[in-house]
C-alpha cells in the first residue's frame, strides 16, 4: 500500500490496513487520511509534524495520529535504516455500530485520545510485541491483536501530539502549498527565513500567506518556526555535548539571549535545566 498526499487508498476487502515501511527515509510528504494511524518506529530518527505541532522521533517511539490530521515524518538524512510498522483503520471499519456494542465499551477511551493523537510513554514493550507480529498474522488474529492493542493504549501513559482536532480534509491545492512550505522550513530552519520568500512558495502575498497559514495550522508562521527550532534544540540538548551557544546557533537563533527567552517561554525551564534532565519536558506537559 502506498500513501499519497492527502489520500490513502484502501486495499480491496481489507478493513485493517497493516503497512511496513523500510527504506533509507520515511515517506516525507505531507498527507492526511480519515483513518486513525498507529505507528511504531522500529528504527529511525527525525521530526514528526502533526498539524500544528512538531515532535522529534527516535527508535522505538510509538505514535497514534488522529483522523484527518495532516502529518509527515521527516527523517534525518544520516539515518540509513529506517523502519516503521503502521496500522490504519476508522471507527466504522468493522461496521458502523461495532464500537458502540456493550462488549467493546472498554476500548472507547482510545478513540477520545486518538482525536488529538499521542506519543506512547508507558507500556511500550507490550505494544511493540503485539504490533511486531501483525504483518504476519491472518485477518482474524490481526483483528484480535488490534483490540488487545487498543485496550492497552486506553490506560497507558501518553503525551498528546496536538491541541487541535482536524474535522475535514484539506484540499490538494492547499495541501501542496503546505507541503512546499514545510519542506522549505524543515530544510532551512537553521538559517534566517524571510516571510516574503516563504509567501512566494505558496504563490501568495505575505499578508495572504499569514492568513492562510494560521487558518490551516491554527498558529502563526513564526510560532511554528520557533517551535521547530526549539524541538531541534531539545534534541541537541538531550543527545549532544554542544554548548548552549552552539545549540542556539545550530537551531537557527540569532542570539543566545533570544534563544534562552524563547526556550523558557515555551518549555517553562531554562535550556541548562532541560539539558540536565530532559524528562522534565514530559512532566511539564502532563
Amino acid at each position: 500500500m502506498k500513501v499519497y498526499p492527502f489520500k490513502i487508498p484502501k486495499p480491496l476487502n481489507q478493513n485493517l490496513i497493516v503497512q511496513v515501511d523500510e527504506s533509507k527515509m520515511f515517506y516525507g510528504q505531507l498527507h492526511q487520511h480519515e483513518e486513525i494511524q498507529l505507528s511504531w518506529i522500529v528504527k529511525g530518527k527525525g521530526k514528526l509534524i502533526t498539524g500544528d505541532s512538531i515532535h522529534h522521533f527516535n527508535d522505538n517511539d510509538f505514535f497514534v495520529i488522529g483522523p484527518n490530521c495532516p502529518h509527515l515524518f521527516q527523517s534525518d538524512l544520516m539515518d540509513e535504516n529506517a523502519k516503521m510498522i503502521s496500522l490504519f483503520f476508522t471507527r466504522v471499519s468493522f461496521g458502523k455500530d461495532f464500537f458502540d456494542l456493550a462488549d467493546v465499551q472498554e476500548v472507547q477511551p482510545f478513540f477520545n485520545s486518538a482525536k488529538n493523537g499521542f506519543r506512547l510513554v508507558s507500556d511500550r514493550k507490550e505494544v511493540h510485541k503485539l504490533i511486531e507480529q501483525m504483518p504476519r498474522q491472518g485477518k482474524l488474529t490481526r483483528f484480535i491483536s488490534l483490540l488487545q492493542l487498543m485496550k492497552i493504549l486506553c490506560t497507558a501513559h501518553k503525551e498528546m501530539l496536538t491541541g487541535f482536532v482536524y474535522p475535514k480534509h484539506i484540499g490538494s491545492r492547499d495541501g501542496q502549498r503546505l507541503q512546499s512550505i514545510f519542506d522549505y522550513v524543515v530544510n532551512n530552519f537553521q538559517q534566517e527565513i524571510r516571510l516574503g520568500i516563504v509567501a512566494e512558495l505558496a504563490f501568495m502575498t505575505p499578508n495572504a500567506f499569514c492568513r492562510f497559514f494560521k487558518k490551516q495550522t491554527h498558529k502563526t508562521f513564526f510560532q511554528f518556526l520557533i517551535e521547530l527550532r526549539l524541538e531541534h534544540a531539545c534534541h541537541l540538548l538531550a543527545t549532544s555535548n554542544l554548548s548552549i551557544a552552539e545549540i542556539a546557533e545550530q537551531s537557527g537563533f540569532n542570539s543566545i539571549s533570544n534563544f534562552n527567552r524563547q526556550f523558557k517561554a515555551q518549555k517553562g525551564l531554562a535550556p541548562t535545566q532541560y539539558a540536565d534532565n530532559p524528562s522534565l519536558k514530559l512532566k511539564k506537559e502532563h
